[in-house]
């Protein structure tokens, strides 16, 4: 497999992503959390002593799943259908398993266990990604690299606040992933510190 052909396969993803979603705010979130699971694809690359397009694949594997997890629920926002029947495109489309099998096991009314590093990742950073931008959007800078560990951890206390976000998956997919929380929240703040201007944060 070809790096160009990797890096190609990222075009698609967000091809992909912004036939079926409209919403600014659903495709920044798409890239927030491919900002945090990529940076644990690098991680676990490295870890895993991987080199040139070997690397490579891996990390486009991690910022694909993350870009398409939520490719369909614009379209088919119900726990009925997502994610479902985004997954059942992919497969028509020839997308790789582990990818499809990690989008399902993201949403815990699926009853698809999260097996593989990369599904474990990307539970552990969706609810995350979502959660630091409401807390960036709060901040009179709007700025991600304003945002620090102590008042993330203060605002998931806060019910009122982003009530959207679940907490508990949060805690619960640090866990999975073997990570303390507190490095977790910092590692992903990092991480979207890094892409900040493309995430608007």
């Amino acid at each position: 497999m070809s790096i160009a052909r990797d890096l190609g396969r990222r075009e698609q993803a967000w091809q992909l992503l912004t036939e079926w979603t409209q919403s600014e705010s659903l495709r920044k979130h798409a890239l927030a959390v491919e900002a945090c699971v990529v940076a644990y694809g690098e991680q676990e690359a490295a870890r895993l002593g991987l080199e040139g397009e070997a690397s490579a694949a891996l990390i486009q594997l991690y910022s694909t799943t993350a870009l398409l997890h939520d490719f369909d629920y614009e379209r088919h926002p119900t726990a009925e259908e997502h994610p479902f029947v985004g997954v059942r495109e992919l497969e028509r489309l020839g997308w790789p398993e582990e990818l499809r099998a990690a989008i399902l096991g993201h949403a815990l009314y699926s009853g698809v266990p999260r097996i593989t590093h990369l599904a474990k990742v990307l539970f552990a950073c969706d609810e995350l990604a979502g959660f630091l931008t409401a807390c960036a959007l709060v901040k009179p800078t709007k700025s991600i690299a304003d945002v620090e560990v102590s008042s993330v951890k203060k605002k998931m206390k806060d019910k009122a606040f982003a009530r959207g976000v679940h907490r508990e998956d949060i805690v619960q997919g640090a866990s999975e992933l073997g990570v303390d929380l507190d490095a977790h929240i910092a590692f992903c703040i990092e991480a979207m510190k890094k892409r900040a201007s493309e995430l608007g944060l």
